[in-house]
Protein backbone atom coordinates (compact mmCIF):
# COMPACT_ATOMS: atom_id res chain seq x y z
CA UNK A 1 0.00 0.00 0.00
CA UNK A 2 1.31 3.34 -0.82
CA UNK A 3 2.41 5.66 1.68
CA UNK A 4 -0.62 8.61 1.99
CA UNK A 5 1.73 10.84 3.62
CA UNK A 6 1.02 14.39 2.06
CA UNK A 7 4.32 16.18 0.87
CA UNK A 8 5.36 19.24 2.94
CA UNK A 9 4.67 22.39 -0.18
CA UNK A 10 7.52 24.47 -0.61
CA UNK A 11 8.04 27.83 -2.76
CA UNK A 12 10.06 28.02 -5.91
CA UNK A 13 12.29 30.22 -3.62
CA UNK A 14 13.33 27.70 -0.74
CA UNK A 15 16.59 28.80 0.52
CA UNK A 16 17.02 32.10 -1.45
CA UNK A 17 17.87 35.17 0.60
CA UNK A 18 19.50 38.17 -0.06
CA UNK A 19 19.29 42.13 0.30
CA UNK A 20 21.86 44.69 1.13
CA UNK A 21 21.87 47.00 4.44
CA UNK A 22 18.58 48.97 2.77
CA UNK A 23 16.98 46.50 1.43
CA UNK A 24 15.78 42.90 3.09
CA UNK A 25 14.40 40.20 0.23
CA UNK A 26 12.74 37.10 1.38
CA UNK A 27 10.52 34.23 -0.31
CA UNK A 28 7.31 34.59 1.31
CA UNK A 29 5.87 31.56 2.94
CA UNK A 30 3.85 29.27 0.77
CA UNK A 31 0.28 30.39 0.64
CA UNK A 32 -3.03 29.22 -1.28
CA UNK A 33 -4.02 31.51 -4.42
CA UNK A 34 -7.55 32.05 -6.23
CA UNK A 35 -7.72 34.08 -9.78
CA UNK A 36 -11.34 35.00 -9.02
CA UNK A 37 -13.76 36.46 -11.67
CA UNK A 38 -17.87 37.66 -10.54
CA UNK A 39 -20.22 40.18 -11.70
CA UNK A 40 -20.76 42.98 -9.18
CA UNK A 41 -23.95 41.87 -8.69
CA UNK A 42 -21.81 38.72 -6.98
CA UNK A 43 -19.52 40.69 -5.25
CA UNK A 44 -21.44 40.95 -1.42
CA UNK A 45 -22.01 36.85 -1.52
CA UNK A 46 -18.84 36.00 -2.43
CA UNK A 47 -17.36 38.30 0.20
CA UNK A 48 -19.03 36.96 2.85
CA UNK A 49 -18.35 33.31 1.74
CA UNK A 50 -14.84 34.64 1.63
CA UNK A 51 -14.84 36.44 5.12
CA UNK A 52 -13.08 39.42 3.51
CA UNK A 53 -14.82 42.23 1.78
CA UNK A 54 -13.71 41.94 -2.13
CA UNK A 55 -12.57 45.70 -2.69
CA UNK A 56 -14.18 47.29 -6.17
CA UNK A 57 -11.84 50.13 -6.58
CA UNK A 58 -8.98 50.18 -8.76
CA UNK A 59 -5.75 49.63 -6.88
CA UNK A 60 -7.30 48.66 -3.64
CA UNK A 61 -6.74 45.82 -1.49
CA UNK A 62 -8.74 44.60 1.95
CA UNK A 63 -7.95 41.62 4.32
CA UNK A 64 -9.27 39.72 7.10
CA UNK A 65 -8.16 36.23 8.87
CA UNK A 66 -4.97 35.59 7.32
CA UNK A 67 -6.87 36.74 3.85
CA UNK A 68 -5.30 39.41 0.75
CA UNK A 69 -7.92 40.05 -1.94
CA UNK A 70 -6.03 42.52 -4.56
CA UNK A 71 -8.74 44.08 -7.18
CA UNK A 72 -7.24 43.89 -10.78
CA UNK A 73 -10.07 44.37 -12.84
CA UNK A 74 -13.52 45.49 -12.56
CA UNK A 75 -14.52 42.04 -12.35
CA UNK A 76 -11.26 40.06 -11.26
CA UNK A 77 -9.24 39.84 -7.91
CA UNK A 78 -6.51 37.72 -6.78
CA UNK A 79 -7.19 36.03 -3.81
CA UNK A 80 -4.42 35.03 -1.22
CA UNK A 81 -4.53 32.50 1.56
CA UNK A 82 -1.50 32.35 3.78
CA UNK A 83 -3.50 30.19 6.71
CA UNK A 84 -4.13 27.11 4.31
CA UNK A 85 -7.82 27.10 4.34
CA UNK A 86 -9.78 26.72 1.72
CA UNK A 87 -10.22 29.51 -0.48
CA UNK A 88 -11.98 27.70 -3.49
CA UNK A 89 -14.71 25.74 -1.35
CA UNK A 90 -15.34 29.29 0.47
CA UNK A 91 -15.86 30.68 -3.51
CA UNK A 92 -18.19 27.44 -4.24
CA UNK A 93 -20.46 28.27 -0.90
CA UNK A 94 -21.13 31.69 -2.22
CA UNK A 95 -23.59 29.66 -4.20
CA UNK A 96 -23.37 32.76 -6.89
CA UNK A 97 -22.12 32.43 -10.59
CA UNK A 98 -18.39 32.92 -10.77
CA UNK A 99 -14.92 31.34 -12.39
CA UNK A 100 -12.23 30.99 -9.69
CA UNK A 101 -8.99 29.06 -10.70
CA UNK A 102 -6.70 27.61 -8.32
CA UNK A 103 -3.46 29.32 -9.16
CA UNK A 104 -1.61 28.25 -5.80
CA UNK A 105 1.11 26.42 -7.58
CA UNK A 106 1.41 28.67 -10.48
CA UNK A 107 2.45 32.44 -8.31
CA UNK A 108 4.57 32.77 -5.81
CA UNK A 109 5.63 36.08 -4.28
CA UNK A 110 8.66 37.73 -2.78
CA UNK A 111 8.77 40.72 0.12
CA UNK A 112 10.90 43.47 -0.50
CA UNK A 113 11.63 45.62 2.67
CA UNK A 114 13.15 48.28 4.19
CA UNK A 115 14.27 52.14 3.13
CA UNK A 116 15.71 51.36 0.03
CA UNK A 117 12.34 49.07 -1.15
CA UNK A 118 11.32 51.75 -3.20
CA UNK A 119 14.56 52.51 -5.24
CA UNK A 120 14.93 48.85 -5.43
CA UNK A 121 11.53 47.91 -6.92
CA UNK A 122 11.67 50.97 -8.82
CA UNK A 123 14.89 49.59 -10.54
CA UNK A 124 12.76 47.51 -12.80
CA UNK A 125 9.03 48.69 -12.33
CA UNK A 126 8.25 51.99 -14.10
CA UNK A 127 5.00 52.84 -11.43
CA UNK A 128 5.99 56.09 -9.24
CA UNK A 129 5.97 54.07 -5.67
CA UNK A 130 5.96 57.25 -3.42
CA UNK A 131 3.36 57.09 -0.95
CA UNK A 132 1.32 59.59 -2.30
CA UNK A 133 0.81 57.51 -5.14
CA UNK A 134 1.06 54.09 -4.38
CA UNK A 135 -0.33 54.35 -0.43
CA UNK A 136 -0.04 51.46 2.04
CA UNK A 137 -2.98 48.68 0.79
CA UNK A 138 -2.54 49.73 -3.09
CA UNK A 139 -1.96 47.36 -5.35
CA UNK A 140 -1.89 46.85 -9.05
CA UNK A 141 -0.72 44.74 -11.92
CA UNK A 142 2.28 46.10 -13.57
CA UNK A 143 5.97 45.29 -15.25
CA UNK A 144 9.36 43.95 -13.46
CA UNK A 145 12.39 43.83 -15.60
CA UNK A 146 10.62 41.61 -18.73
CA UNK A 147 7.85 40.14 -16.24
CA UNK A 148 4.33 40.61 -15.25
CA UNK A 149 3.92 41.20 -11.52
CA UNK A 150 1.17 42.36 -9.37
CA UNK A 151 2.62 44.77 -6.32
CA UNK A 152 1.31 45.20 -3.15
CA UNK A 153 2.54 48.09 -0.38
CA UNK A 154 1.92 46.20 3.05
CA UNK A 155 3.36 49.36 4.59
CA UNK A 156 5.24 52.36 3.92
CA UNK A 157 8.54 50.45 3.42
CA UNK A 158 7.35 46.72 2.62
CA UNK A 159 5.95 45.41 -0.81
CA UNK A 160 4.83 42.03 -2.18
CA UNK A 161 6.17 41.15 -5.71
CA UNK A 162 3.85 38.32 -6.59
CA UNK A 163 4.91 36.79 -9.78
CA UNK A 164 4.81 33.17 -11.61
CA UNK A 165 6.98 30.92 -10.22
CA UNK A 166 8.81 30.29 -13.78
CA UNK A 167 9.86 34.04 -13.11
CA UNK A 168 10.63 34.03 -9.90
CA UNK A 169 14.29 33.17 -9.94
CA UNK A 170 14.80 35.96 -12.43
CA UNK A 171 12.48 38.75 -10.52
CA UNK A 172 14.86 37.61 -7.29
CA UNK A 173 18.32 38.10 -8.96
CA UNK A 174 16.52 41.11 -10.47
CA UNK A 175 15.48 42.43 -7.38
CA UNK A 176 18.88 41.32 -5.44
CA UNK A 177 21.09 43.38 -8.21
CA UNK A 178 18.74 46.53 -7.41
CA UNK A 179 19.13 45.55 -3.68
CA UNK A 180 23.09 46.40 -4.20
CA UNK A 181 22.57 49.34 -6.06
CA UNK A 182 19.92 50.89 -3.46
CA UNK A 183 22.58 50.49 -0.52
Amino acid sequence: MADATVAERKTVLTGFHGGSPLVKLTPAEPAARVSLRAGPDEVAALSKSLGVKLPVKPKTSASAKGRLAFWLGPDEWLLIDEKGNDLMADCVASGVVHSATDVSHRNTAIVVSGKGAVNALNAGCPQDLSLSVFPVGAVSRTVFGKIEIVLYRIDEETFRVECWRSFAEYAFGLLAEAADDAA
